[in-house]
């Protein structure tokens, strides 16, 4: 079976508080690579004209646009964070470029949150195409891999109808959805 293979680099920041890394507690970022593997649900022959699974620039196009306009230099907090309260008070014009995730957002919680969002964009578009794995580099040193339904890693807690399951241009639920794909 033919895999589509996409790639595309981003600057983060984070910061983790639920863990025991003091250093990763404070603000700091990453250029981070995500590269999605994408397979066709139905297996079929190629038609001896196009010979596409599917055509590169129709399978990547709103994948790309959300990491570009919306994940890109994005601030990745959890929804307990007490800076969310901060910026929320202070500052609430920039609360559309904070990710909020269901705890810290760690690689592996933004693999699941990712995996959920290309799964909702491609059932949008047709379903003719599904997410077979998603992988995050996150330094040159550290990657994680996500292979599976993100219903069954994502906390029970998480609502049904968050940002990660939407297919708009969402990266979290604090002000209304940016409009449709």
């Amino acid at each position: 079976m033919f895999n589509l293979l996409f790639s595309r680099r981003f600057t983060m920041g984070h910061r983790l508080i639920a863990g025991t890394s003091e250093k990763c507690a404070i603000p700091h970022g990453h250029n981070e690579i995500v590269t999605v593997r994408l397979r066709a649900v139905q297996s079929s022959r190629l038609d001896g004209a196009a010979n596409m699974v599917e055509p590169f620039e129709r399978a990547k196009a709103i994948w790309h646009r959300w990491i570009d306009d919306h994940l890109d230099h994005a601030l990745q907090l959890a929804a307990s964070d007490p800076l969310l309260g901060w910026f929320t008070e202070r500052e609430p014009r920039r609360l559309a470029r904070i990710v909020v995730t269901p705890g810290d957002p760690t690689t592996e919680m933004l693999a699941c949150c990712m995996m959920a969002k290309i799964a909702a964009f491609l059932h949008a578009d047709g379903g003719r195409l599904a997410c077979a794995e998603l992988r995050i580099e996150e330094t040159p040193t550290n990657t994680v891999t996500f292979d599976g339904n993100p219903a069954h890693y994502l906390p029970a807690s998480s609502p049904a109808n968050a940002w990660w399951h939407r297919a708009d241009m969402s990266i979290n639920d604090l002000h209304p959805a940016p409009v449709p794909a």
